[in-house]
């Protein structure tokens, strides 16, 4: 090796690179070097950094954020509660255990108290419907005996020819007496109802039920059961015969339905009051 290449001049000569001449373009403009070629890595650093974010990913992200915190925050009660339990004494535990029992068996006798009054209300209602079912079917018989509704049902229908005239009040009050003790329930005498208070009176050649002026042929409707009523008045000595003595004609005959549709007012008693009242 020669003194030449020792020298310090020499060295730093031979590491630099071969100065690279440049080429004069046509038109006297000396032209660049190329600029080398990229790695991959470096590449992928370049379209990383520095980083750009959209607007949209933005929120995304922010919105993760926000889920993952609240993730934690629940994940963390959840196990400071278990920690609490586990870390208690056992006199703690055995204290919310009873009063978890005692809770739910306080629950459970509300429940229940509920369910029976429940039942006691479905009674009560049920109880109301019926007596209010009943009271409608009494005020419906009570009607009927008070002549205030009409009515119909099986009964017979007696008519009275008297054309001689002989034929008085007290033969057609005994008729509906006889009547009403064969079980006669409702009664009408040529379209006058026949009720408690009922009265009969002669009017000259005629009679007049409760002030109502009837003439010949008398008709009889009577419901109830025909095989009652028919006989009682047929019996010896009875209405019938006791008619047909006045020389009048009595015809009687059985129905299947008899409608007695003759009505009378409701009257308020004077004096009389309900013992409830």
């Amino acid at each position: 090796m020669s003194n030449q290449d020792e020298t310090p001049e020499y060295r730093l000569r031979k590491e630099l690179p071969d100065e690279v001449p440049v080429t004069p373009s046509a038109d006297g403009v000396a032209e660049q070097p190329a600029e080398p070629a990229l790695t991959g890595r470096q590449r992928l650093v370049q379209g990383l950094w520095p980083p750009r974010v959209s607007r949209a990913q933005l929120i995304v992200a922010l919105l993760l954020f926000g889920l993952g915190f609240g993730l934690a925050v629940q994940v963390a009660s959840n196990s400071d509660s278990g920690n609490a339990l586990r870390g208690a004494r056992q006199e703690d535990l055995v204290r919310i255990l009873d009063e978890l029992d005692d809770r739910s068996q306080r629950l459970e006798d509300e429940k229940q108290g509920l369910e029976k009054q429940q039942q006691e209300l479905e009674n009560s209602s049920d109880q109301a419907e019926e007596a209010r079912k009943q009271t409608v079917e009494k005020e419906k018989q009570l009607g009927i005996l008070a002549g205030t509704v009409a009515a119909q049902g099986p009964g017979i229908t007696m008519t009275i020819e008297d054309t001689k005239g002989t034929v008085e009040a007290d033969m057609l009050l005994d008729a509906i007496q006889e009547l009403r003790a064969a079980g006669a329930e409702a009664i009408q005498v040529n379209g006058v109802r026949v009720v408690a208070g009922t009265f009969l009176e002669d009017s000259g050649n005629s009679v007049s039920v409760d002030g109502n002026k009837i003439n010949t042929p008398f008709r009889f409707k009577v419901i109830g059961n025909p095989q009652d009523l028919e006989p009682a008045l047929n019996i010896p000595g009875g209405v019938v015969q006791t008619l047909e003595k006045e020389q009048a004609t009595v015809t009687v005959e059985r129905s299947d339905k008899i409608v007695v549709d003759a009505l009378r007012a409701a009257k308020q008693p004077d004096y009389a009051r309900s013992s409830g009242q």
